[in-house]
């Protein structure tokens, strides 16, 4: 079966004197005549539709290059042809020949995208990440060589999606260096699509131009920031909307989203209640700290005074703190001991542990001292001194 196949399709394409190209699909770019052998009569009828162009190769070498029309393959039309096969006038005998059709309409509706975020910094809000995406159109430059020769080489079939991820490159290239060279604040981006557009499409013609393709159309539909700042920009948007002086209309507000978040977790959940009870206590928070940041300077000020006045006042009706006493170290035979309080220095003075050439030190002394050279302690050792003995009885 396979060689009664092979023998058919040899039959017919010798027979075959008309050399055409009709498109079915959106994304063929470069297709190449079948031919049995890469043979072609002379004289046959070659058919170049619009946007197309039809490109003989011999032997790898680039020929002559149809633009849209009907030709007839004789020696008169083809000269480079006959040049490079060294035709005489009159040749008259099939050739071999290599028809590539290429395809120049407008390739549309391509689309780009940033894979991973862009580090920006930007004006107001800092160091940001930012996605871009978009579409472009591009098509074939009418001598289609530079771009064969580049481009697709050999390839007998060859769609937009072989060459579209090059292309993609070079568009996020340039989209991220001119983004970063702009300065313009982000929030300021939707305001100038147009103006990005316009001068991304001028900064990537060259790339372009090196694989011998036009860049006929380059838009960039969105610069989108990332969703936590997105949602800082909407819960301004609502504070200047609901207004500042009343914030606690924003409150309200906050809670209720709260509780609202917390209906659309499972409630037999043990996690979707905690969930829900951190959510609320979260906004509220956060509602009450943004009242106190927005509350006008006049009503904060008065506010403050009182703050200042009110430790002040408890301070006036405290009393006096009490008057710490002093401790003290003993050392007896070179033995050091303590620290002792009043209290217990009294109670060694009763019990005759304490005495007056008893060495002690306390906070405030240059060094050690007999016990009776120090007031609070020579008071101590009078106490429990005895009194004198009662005269003998008569």
């Amino acid at each position: 079966m396979g060689l009664f196949n092979s023998f058919k399709e040899k039959v017919l394409n010798e027979f075959i004197d008309i050399i055409e190209w009709t498109d079915g699909t959106p994304d063929t770019i470069v297709w190449r005549f079948p031919r049995y052998q890469s043979e072609i009569k002379n004289g046959a009828q070659l058919t170049v539709r619009e946007s197309q162009v039809a490109v003989l190769v011999n032997e790898g070498q680039f020929a002559d290059v149809f633009q849209p029309g009907r030709y007839q393959l004789t020696t008169s039309n083809m000269p480079i042809l006959s040049t490079l096969k060294g035709w005489k006038y009159g040749f008259n005998s099939p050739f071999k020949v290599d028809v590539y059709f290429v395809n120049t309409k407008q390739f549309i509706n391509l689309h780009w995208g940033t894979p991973n975020p862009i580090m920006l910094r930007d004006p107001e809000f800092g160091p940001i990440r930012i996605r871009g995406f978009g579409s472009y159109c591009f098509q074939v430059q009418s001598d289609p060589t530079k771009f064969m020769k580049g481009v697709t080489g050999t390839d007998g079939n060859y769609t937009t999606d072989k060459v579209s991820e090059q292309l993609r490159n070079h568009i996020i290239t340039k989209f991220t260096d001119y983004l970063g060279e702009s300065k313009i604040a982000a929030l300021d981006l939707a305001a100038n699509l147009n103006e990005f557009s316009d001068a991304l499409k001028d900064y990537l013609a060259k790339d372009f131009d090196d694989y011998g393709i036009d860049l006929t159309k380059f838009l960039v539909e969105n610069i989108s920031l990332p969703e936590n700042v997105e949602r800082a920009l909407d819960q301004r948007s609502s504070i200047g909307i609901i207004g500042r002086n009343n914030m606690g209309a924003f409150t309200q507000m906050q809670f209720g989203n709260s509780l609202e978040d917390g209906a659309n977790n499972p409630m037999g959940s043990d996690n979707g209640m905690a969930s829900s009870a951190m959510g609320m206590g979260m906004a509220m928070a956060m509602a009450q700290q943004m009242a106190q940041q927005m509350q006008p300077v006049q009503q904060q000020q008065p506010m403050q005074q009182q703050a200042v006045q009110q430790p002040m006042q408890q301070q006036a009706m405290a009393p006096p703190p009490v008057a710490q006493q002093p401790i003290y170290y003993t050392a007896v035979n070179g033995a050091q001991s303590g620290p002792y309080g009043i209290q217990q220095l009294a109670q060694l003075a009763q019990q005759g542990q304490l005495k007056a050439d008893t060495m002690v030190w306390t906070q405030g002394m240059a060094g050690w001292a007999p016990a009776a050279s120090v007031q609070a302690l020579s008071q101590l050792l009078a106490s429990n001194t005895p009194p004198p003995p009662p005269p003998p009885a008569m």
